[in-house]
């Protein structure tokens, strides 16, 4: 029997984002970029809701395209928020034209928002050893930092719980419990 993290049931798409996504190191710019965006989607929510939207998101957010996002007119966002296949929060919405804009001020500054993000890191995964889900934290000081650094540079929807999700989603730390079969598989990516 293959053990997983407790966290992620056994609903089918959960099983297979925990499986597949959840703690893989991710150092590409458009990747990162759409789980910045949902993840701040999920503010409020829980993540499998934010999973069953994600095909209408990148569907409706063209393919979190961070350039095309970064020009979308208050016409174009109102459109959005009357769409269904989202969550439409007004915040959430014009939150996303805002953090493309603030992504792609570090993209020039820093040559790629990965190299930005990852230097909090060291660019290594954080390799933790969890026994329980209930061991795991919603925060951690790097969390912490890279939250306020990037709410300083204009992005929003990116508290220190979102910012320690985003982390744990693009594989900047492995929270994978030590009884979980990918903890060991996380473990060997870089």
């Amino acid at each position: 029997m293959i053990r997983r993290c407790t966290w992620c049931g056994d609903d089918p798409l959960y099983v297979a984002y925990h499986d597949m996504e959840w703690g893989v190191p991710v150092r590409d710019d458009q990747t990162l970029f759409e789980f910045l965006i949902l993840e701040g989607a999920q503010a409020g929510l829980s993540w499998i809701t934010i999973l069953r939207k994600r095909e209408n998101y990148r569907n409706l957010f063209d393919n979190f395209d961070v350039g095309m996002i970064a020009r979308y007119s208050d016409k174009k966002l109102d459109g959005l928020l009357l769409d269904p296949q989202i969550i439409r929060n007004r915040l959430k919405v014009y939150g996303a034209r805002k953090n493309a804009r603030a992504f792609l001020d570090v993209q020039r500054e820093r040559g790629s928002f990965s190299d930005y993000i990852w230097d909090f890191v060291d660019g290594q995964p954080i390799q933790n050893r969890w026994g329980s889900i209930r061991d795991v934290p919603a925060t951690s000081t790097i969390s912490d930092t890279l939250s306020k650094d990037m709410k300083k540079r204009g992005f929003t929807f990116v508290g220190s719980t979102i910012m320690y999700a985003h982390m744990q989603a693009t594989g900047m730390v492995n929270d994978h419990t030590i009884d979980c079969f990918r903890y060991g598989e996380c473990l060997q990516l870089v």
